[in-house]
């Protein structure tokens, strides 16, 4: 269940728009998931570097430099630096678009299209272009009713849902925390998708995750505009 937010008085007819808000909002979380641990499984499985996962990649960045590998410490320090990036374009894409999703997830599907396209040897360049993509994906969804919800990581998604979890063991009724399931699941569930088809078609299998950015674009045009506002970030 969602935590209530609403007001003490508030109508049923409000009640009822937050409930279907919810909804329609934990459903864009966990398909935006799915896109996520698709497009990492990828990346991860063509170049053995995390696109979305950056705790890994910062464990990565500090056995390398305990190990005196340059080399791969400049390589995981220009990922992770590019992951920042991605989620400063991914806010100023949003304003632009007017704190829409169409115009933010056809960006993405743009780069990673781009990056399965990649016609060279060297992985870099489509690599990077996904880590961006996957930066900006952040932007789409910040919270839903209140909860915040994380799209590209789900560390923080098992700790609510940890949290919640001893509270409910100690007798406490809060509302909210199995939820934080949702985007875990959907990465899991995309992960094992992004890894069957990058089996089959390597790099390419970045073709299913644009089409899957922008399918989901324009599948946010059914989403009223004032739940968007309240999804996306300030």
């Amino acid at each position: 269940m969602l935590p209530n937010t609403a007001r003490p008085h508030a109508s049923p007819g409000h009640l009822h728009t937050q409930k279907w808000r919810g909804r329609i909002g934990l459903s864009l979380v966990a398909m935006l998931s799915v896109l996520a641990g698709m497009t990492d499984a990828i990346g991860f499985m063509a170049s053995g570097d995390f696109v979305s996962f950056m705790s890994g990649n910062t464990t990565r960045m500090a056995v390398a430099i305990s190990a005196g590998d340059l080399g791969l410490t400049l390589r995981l320090v220009i990922l992770i630096a590019t992951f920042i990036v991605g989620n400063a374009l991914g806010i100023i894409v949003s304003r632009l678009g007017g704190r829409r999703a169409l115009p933010l997830l056809l960006s993405i599907a743009t780069l990673l299209c781009a990056a399965a396209a990649w016609p060279f040897d060297a992985q870099l360049p489509a690599l990077l272009a996904a880590i961006i993509a996957m930066g900006m994906l952040n932007a789409a969804v910040e919270e839903v009713n209140g909860l915040p919800v994380g799209l590209t990581y789900v560390t923080g998604a098992l700790s609510r849902f940890g949290r919640g979890l001893g509270r409910w063991m100690l007798g406490e009724r809060r509302n909210g925390w199995r939820v934080q399931l949702i985007p875990w699941t959907g990465m899991f569930a995309g992960a094992v998708l992004g890894a069957v088809l990058e089996h089959h078609l390597g790099l390419k299998a970045l073709f299913a995750s644009g089409l899957l950015a922008a399918g989901l674009g324009v599948l946010s045009l059914k989403i009223p505009r004032r739940w968007q506002l309240g999804y996306m970030p300030r």
